[in-house]
């Protein structure tokens, strides 16, 4: 099969049509967020962390920004692998075959990652990080009286950074398949890369040190495994190279 050479024009005319494609659906997605948004809140009130806590609103547009927040985690969980898809789908044709089907597979792993750091943040740092500003609040005889708006923005600020953080190992796999990053890189940078990712972990986790421990020991743990994919990967491609030179 013959490849077709596409000019400058021709590669910003296929990026354009993947971005709409992906814009398409994450409209999409967020409408029917806001649809489902309801349900959603329901789910999320009905959690032991969110029992604690009444939902006060203190300003007529709470409800909306909640809702919007709402529908903005729905359409960014079903884009992300939506626009892996398509980013996949623009630079398949410079790959060869064996690079095409493995970057393929690196969607779903990128998304399943995602979704793991969303649930461990939500259903393990939250809880935790809700106790601890409880804690300090009792402490000095405060009244607690939140407000939805309140809530939920400390929630998502919480969700959407570790779910990003958790796609480390996809990066470094990434940066290892364009010759940016070796395994030996990685090992000689091992204690600055400890030290970023402690205090990136100590940044995103609420200020206790039980929620500091539960957040850094998976961050190292995942560039541990980054390492591991990065050498297999590495790997692979002198044995490839190895080939087509004899």
């Amino acid at each position: 099969m013959e490849e077709k050479e596409y000019t400058l024009v021709e590669h910003l005319e296929e990026l354009r049509k993947r971005l709409i494609m992906i814009c398409i659906i994450f409209v999409i997605t967020l409408l029917l967020g806001f649809f489902f948004a309801p349900d959603i809140l329901q789910f999320l009130k009905s959690q032991d962390a969110a029992k604690q806590v009444d939902w006060n609103v203190f300003g007529y547009t709470d409800g909306i920004s909640i809702y919007v927040k709402c529908a903005l985690l729905v359409a960014i969980c079903f884009t992300l692998p939506v626009g892996m898809h398509q980013l996949w789908q623009f630079t398949k044709p410079g790959l060869t075959n064996s690079e095409a089907t493995s970057a393929g597979i690196f969607i779903p792993i990128a998304f399943i990652l995602f979704i793991i750091g969303v649930s461990f943040s939500y259903f393990i740092l939250f809880p935790l990080m809700l106790n601890f500003m409880s804690n300090i609040n009792e402490s000095i005889g405060a009244t607690e009286t939140y407000g939805i708006q309140q809530y939920f923005t400390l929630m998502f600020n919480l969700l959407i950074p570790v779910g990003l953080v958790f796609e480390l190992p996809v990066i470094i796999l990434l940066l290892t398949k364009l010759g940016i990053v070796t395994p030996v890189r990685l090992r000689k940078m091992r204690k600055v890369s400890y030290f970023i990712l402690i205090i990136v972990g100590v940044m995103i986790s609420p200020p206790d040190f039980v929620s500091d421990f539960l957040i850094i020991i998976p961050l190292l743990l995942l560039f541990e495994i980054s390492i591991i994919v990065s050498e297999k990967t590495y790997k692979k491609q002198l044995n490839n190279a190895d080939e087509v030179t004899n």
